[in-house]
């Protein structure tokens, strides 16, 4: 009895270890000792996150000039107005200039 008792205890030991190992909490552990590492990885996160999020909101805008300039080209009559005040305004801010 005490022979099965302890083979079903060491079977749930190399389970748990295993799940253990497959969570890599041994690497988590390490980096939370380490608090210049975490902090440099957090950096570096960061950093690339703001560039993502720089080049991302470049594109949306100039596309969304693009589609802008072709909707004011067309001269539609109110719409084209107002597109074309707002692409004017954003070409002075562009420049640097003042409205």
């Amino acid at each position: 009895m005490l022979q099965k008792s302890l083979a079903a205890l060491d079977k749930r030991m190399q389970h748990i270890a295993s799940e253990m190992e497959r969570t890599h909490i041994a690497e988590y552990v390490d980096l939370l000792n380490r608090p210049f590492s975490l902090i440099w990885r957090n950096l570096l996160s960061g950093v690339a996150r703001g560039v993502g999020i720089a080049i991302g909101f470049t594109f949306f805008a100039a596309t969304i000039l693009y589609v802008l300039q072709i909707l004011g080209a067309l001269n539609l009559p109110i719409i084209g107005d107002y597109i074309a005040d707002i692409v004017r305004i954003v070409q002075i801010q562009l420049e640097g200039k003042s409205y």
